[in-house]
């Protein structure tokens, strides 16, 4: 197999080829961790005491610094005392793959550690709600106005310059004023989402909206189409897989704001919980929560790119995907 046939400039690479690569492109993080973790000379500058020796303050599992612990042990050389005993390590917010892996079952077993805390899966199914909620109104006024703000120039003009003005405002700033208006519980997280998704979906679908051959809008316009018509029959028709695609994207947008938008307001969500885990140095359960949200969310991109396939055969970007 030639090193060319890999390198072809936007040739479409062969269905064992794109899964080789696409496994790679996990695997390849996944081995660089592992080298951290588990080779001893490559970086681990801590000491994990094993036999504190006569070091009176050194407790068995503890992390100390390598300098310290060589301080240690030739001061005890020096007093002709026992010394302490250890094994290269990470500091403790860097923990090796297979802890967290073992985490992803036990984030989900063990109770939380206050009282009135929540499980892991009732944190993230919050979090769904959030998310779903969010994007659900975000595009409810984002849709429909970014397909006008395309279609007809008027209406551009009159919202696109305030919205370009208005997508430059980061959403966390509006996050005391959201919560003074719509209280402290879910409101103002749901806010943040529409305020950071909808003004780039208006963009975003406005400019897929002009896309759209001009001659397919004259030709309509000729036999003498009314204004709803050409919307409902021509300009949505002819940009429906284009505008299912900007969803996808849009919609990990609105991830991307969600740990901002729960720090607003009431905890809670699956940041109540990874902030919590990261309070009692669990970071294990942080990383894996970290990574849960990463698997959901491409987990619901693939449905998604699945299901655009299905509904949209004719488009053939869609289907390379």
């Amino acid at each position: 197999m030639s090193l060319s046939s890999w390198f072809a400039v936007r040739r479409e690479l062969s269905p064992q080829k794109r899964t080789l690569l696409g496994v790679g492109s996990f695997l390849l993080p996944l081995l660089i961790w592992c080298v951290v973790s588990y080779v001893p000379f490559v970086w681990h500058p801590m000491v994990q005491v094993s036999q504190p020796g006569d070091v009176d303050y050194f407790q068995v599992g503890m992390l100390v610094d390598k300098n310290v612990y060589r301080d240690e042990v030739a001061n005890m050389q020096a007093q002709h005392k026992a010394l302490p005993q250890g094994q290269p390590a990470n500091p403790i917010y860097l923990p090796a793959p297979h802890e967290v892996a073992k985490a992803f079952y036990t984030a989900f077993t063990t109770e939380p550690e206050q009282k009135d805390g929540q499980w892991l899966h009732q944190s993230l199914w919050h979090s769904i709600q959030i998310i779903f909620w969010g994007f659900v109104v975000s595009s409810l006024i984002g849709v429909p106005l970014g397909i006008l703000c395309g279609t007809y120039s008027a209406i551009s003009r009159v919202h696109e310059p305030f919205i370009e003005f208005f997508r430059y405002l980061p959403a966390p700033a509006f996050g005391a004023l959201a919560v003074a208006i719509l209280g402290i519980y879910d409101g103002p997280k749901i806010a943040i989402i529409v305020i950071g998704t909808l003004f780039q979906q208006v963009l975003i679908i406005a400019n897929t909206t002009r896309k759209l051959d001009y001659a397919l809008l004259e030709a309509a316009m000729t036999l003498g189409t009314s204004k709803l018509k050409l919307l409902m029959h021509v300009v949505i028709p002819g940009i429906l897989p284009e505008l299912y695609r900007d969803q996808r994207i849009l919609l990990g947008w609105a991830w991307t704001y969600l740990i901002v938008a729960e720090l607003i307001g009431t905890s809670s969500g699956i940041t109540w919980f990874i902030t919590q885990q990261a309070r009692y140095q669990h970071f294990d359960n942080v990383y894996a929560a970290i990574f849960i949200i990463g698997f959901i969310g491409l987990g619901c991109d693939l449905i998604l790119a699945w299901l655009g396939k299905r509904f949209f055969p004719w488009d053939r970007p869609a289907n390379k995907e």
